[in-house]
């Protein structure tokens, strides 16, 4: 019999996160906020931004069509600067650093098959907006779990909290000589498919030169123990926790000096973690036409709302679509047996209850606001600290009063 993570006895699983000066993640956020800046002078722009970082470079690319001017220079240093990137000793900064922008005008055979054109549909134009065809085809994937208030996995929830912990020590001072790159990773143990205690804990964190190695190192994993992983993880720790402090033992070469960064290459940390499926499309750059965005945003309201509804503890719902076609190809909903409704009746709330189409969608979730550079660290999804559209669950009284339950 295989094992099943729902009646495992003992079931391990482990997530990623990284820190916002992680290379990747520094283009993520520069990506992003060029879209910010689009989405502030044009709510219509169309916007597909690339960002490659290296050592002492930045190179900006894409296709973008707006009616506002972007500086793309001084957006790249501004967002370097905020993250920490302020020194040449760490193989880059936002004073000095190159920044190169090559950037065209969107496809007119993708900007065809979204443009909604009033004249031919012979709708109102607030019907017409809702019914825009999607900007690519492509799955997307929600998903929800009552783990945490968030609704989100444990594992990934922990891995987030965990860097913004080093983010946050780094910057008020209280260890100084970290880095702006980092990681972490945890490991949780479930017992029928419930998490029971974190079995390990892995942080790897850029750190400035230091003359004796054996001294620092010993001093860093105290450091990083007591001030970043006890604060997060350490109340569902226990003395056969393993603990992985730079394992690898120094790391004073990081962020683009060390790896060349990219948008677009963290798309298990920007979701849930590797623990629910994943259509592929990133996130970062993308104006809300992109389904590989909005939709993927949208299957999460989805799912959060159904899980805060209490129709099932733990719920996938893919999307997808064809380009140029406003309703969806198809949606799923997955409930893992875990269900306080039939499936069926589930299915068919979602579809009386969520319009799934990426003008509604962009609609619902006024989704042409300059909100989206924020998500670029530290997930997209589960996130208490900022307000998002797609983590209200304001339809699960509904949900719940329709369901009778």
């Amino acid at each position: 019999m295989p094992i099943q993570f729902m009646t495992s006895p003992k079931y391990l699983l482990t997530s990623e996160s990284v820190t916002e000066g992680h290379p990747d993640k520094l283009c993520d956020q520069i990506s992003d906020a060029v879209l910010d800046a689009a989405l502030s002078g044009d709510k219509m722009s169309r916007v597909a931004c690339e960002t490659v970082a290296t050592k002492n470079l930045i190179m900006v690319t894409g296709e973008i069509t707006t009616g506002t001017h972007l500086d793309f220079n001084e957006i790249a240093r501004n967002v370097m600067l905020d993250i920490g990137y302020t020194d040449v000793k760490y193989g880059i900064d936002g004073y000095s650093c190159g920044v190169v922008a090559h950037v065209s005008q969107q496809s007119p055979d993708i900007s065809s098959g979204v443009t909604t054109s009033l004249e031919h549909r012979g709708e109102s134009e607030a019907d017409a907006r809702r019914a825009t065809g999607a900007g690519d085809q492509g799955m997307m994937v929600g998903f929800a779990c009552n783990e945490t208030d968030g609704l989100m996995p444990l594992t990934v929830d922990l891995s987030h909290r965990l860097v913004e912990q080093l983010a946050n020590v780094r910057k008020e001072g209280l260890l100084p000589y970290l880095g702006p790159d980092g990681k972490s990773q945890v490991t949780v143990e479930y017992r029928q498919g419930r998490p029971h205690r974190v079995d390990a804990v892995v942080i790897s964190t850029q750190h400035e030169d230091q003359s004796d190695r054996d001294a620092f190192t010993k001093q860093l994993r105290k450091d990083i123990k007591q001030n970043v992983i006890d604060p997060i993880a350490g109340e569902l720790m226990d003395d056969d926790t393993n603990i992985y402090v730079n394992p690898s033992g120094w790391f004073v070469v990081g962020g683009p000096q060390g790896d060349t960064g990219l948008t677009g290459r963290k798309i298990l940390v920007d979701t849930y973690g590797g623990i629910a499926r994943h259509g592929g499309g990133a996130f970062s750059g993308k104006d809300p036409t992109k389904v590989d965005r909005s939709g993927a945003y949208a299957a999460r309201y989805v799912a959060k709302n159904l899980v805060a509804a209490g129709l099932a503890d733990r719920v996938e719902v893919i999307v997808s679509y064809a380009i140029g076609v406003a309703e969806p190809i198809s949606v799923s909903v997955e409930t893992f047996d875990t269900n306080h409704l039939d499936n069926e009746k589930i299915e068919q709330l979602v579809r009386d209850n969520f319009d799934l189409r990426p003008g509604a969608i962009i609609e619902d979730l006024d989704l042409r606001r300059p909100i989206f550079r924020q998500t670029a660290a530290y997930g997209h999804f589960g996130r208490t600290d900022i307000d998002l559209p797609w983590e209200r669950t304001d339809k699960a009284d509904l949900l719940r009063q329709k369901a009778g339950i």
